[in-house]
């Protein structure tokens, strides 16, 4: 199977893989076109599923279930699927699977720990979105949450020294001044809400999500640069942790009313739908993301904003005005400038004074943080199901 660098090519497998490129590059092209096509529908629509799936089930009348027992099934569910995919990467043989798991997890148990401290976070993120969600409609949520590009790009500053252009400093400006704009619709009363919901708690909560995301997403990076693991035992581990830790915030939280009610209270088709979503649907991005460059995950997550604000009118009743739209135009042209690779970016900016011209990297100099939550040795989509995506050596 070829390998996959962290700017998402894939590696040659051999002489024969150029000659094969070579002799059909129509076909190669369009295949590739094709696999783009498809990783962009993914991840827009994967995007947009979650968070509509979890609104609409947090305000369907009746029983409402548990959040925390939602976080603690989806991480059960992601940690057997991983398990099962190395069971069959081992082609069924239980002995080499319990070996390698032993070596991989006990034996080098300093790698296992360090995904403790980033699994904690990503629980703690979990059940702050379930909160979120919850107080904001999907749209307003959606449009809040790329503040996680803002979180991200800071940690990296702050923890990685990496440097950011002119034009990624003014599209985190434009960014927040979006976000700030769609808040302030939220604050006037911008149409109805339900009397059990609190804006100023889901605006709470996403901000704390957004800078959980950021700094576990910069963590990732720092202290998994140079460790080997495939992509589906960084999942398991993460499974792992994350299924203890989702318990005891449950028990914390929750432990009283779901022992008195039980784990399942509440749990309808549609609560199924967000746990399963949840599970497999990071899973699945986590696979199609590689073929997907910075502008196309910036495109989705434009797509992915209209996409809910859409479905919001329809499923919600929300409403559209002005200051909402304005809000939401600069925060998905700022996800877009942001996207662009710096070269391109300066490029465009002086084609008009210089004509073309090919910007080069100094030698030395860190690339920018970028959309997705780790960059370099880990490469990771930033949306909601947080999942280890690729690590160097894997």
């Amino acid at each position: 199977m070829a390998a996959v660098g962290a700017g998402g090519s894939t590696a040659a497998a051999g002489p024969g893989a150029l000659s094969a490129g070579a002799l059909e590059p129509g076909n190669a092209s369009a295949a590739h076109r094709r696999l783009k096509y498809i990783s962009l529908a993914v991840l827009v629509v994967q995007n947009a599923s979650l968070i509509l799936s979890i609104r609409y089930a947090r305000t369907l009348p009746g029983d409402r279930f548990f959040a925390t027992t939602a976080v603690v099934m989806a991480e059960v569910l992601k940690g057997l699927t991983c398990l099962l995919l190395l069971f069959a990467q081992k082609r069924g043989n239980v002995k080499h699977l319990v070996l390698f798991l032993h070596e991989a997890v006990l034996v080098q148990y300093v790698d296992t720990l360090k995904l403790a401290v980033p699994s904690l976070i990503y629980t703690l993120q979990n059940n702050l979105q379930y909160v979120a969600i919850s107080n904001l409609p999907a749209a307003t949520f959606q449009v809040t949450y790329q503040l996680k590009i803002l979180t991200t790009a800071l940690f990296s500053v702050l923890m990685l020294n990496r440097s950011l252009s002119r034009l990624q400093w003014a599209s985190l400006l434009l960014l927040f001044t979006g976000v700030a704009i769609v808040q302030a619709q939220q604050a006037s009363g911008g149409g109805p809400r339900p009397l059990d919901q609190n804006p100023g708690a889901g605006l709470a909560a996403v901000v704390a999500s957004c800078l959980s995301s950021g700094f576990a997403g910069v963590y990732f990076e720092k202290i998994l640069k140079g460790s080997s693991g495939s992509v589906w035992l960084r999942n398991l581990q993460l499974g792992l942790f994350g299924t203890a830790l989702g318990l005891v915030g449950l028990w914390w939280a929750e432990g009283t009313a779901v022992a008195t009610r039980g784990f399942f209270f509440g749990y309808t088709p549609a609560v199924w739908g967000v746990v399963l979503n949840q599970a497999f649907g990071g899973l699945l991005v986590a696979v199609v993301v590689k073929y997907a460059d910075n502008i196309l995950k910036g495109f989705a997550t434009s797509l992915s904003i209209v996409l809910s604000t859409v479905a919001s009118i329809r499923l919600f009743g929300f409403h559209v005005d002005p200051l909402f739209a304005l809000g939401a135009g600069l925060v998905i042209g700022a996800v877009y400038l942001y996207s662009l690779p710096r070269g391109a970016a300066k490029a465009s900016a002086s084609a008009s004074a210089s004509g073309p011209c090919v910007h080069q990297q100094p030698p030395g100099q860190p690339p920018p943080p970028q959309l997705s939550s780790h960059h370099g040795d880990l490469i990771t989509e930033s949306f909601l199901p947080k999942l280890l995506t690729k690590v160097k050596g894997s």
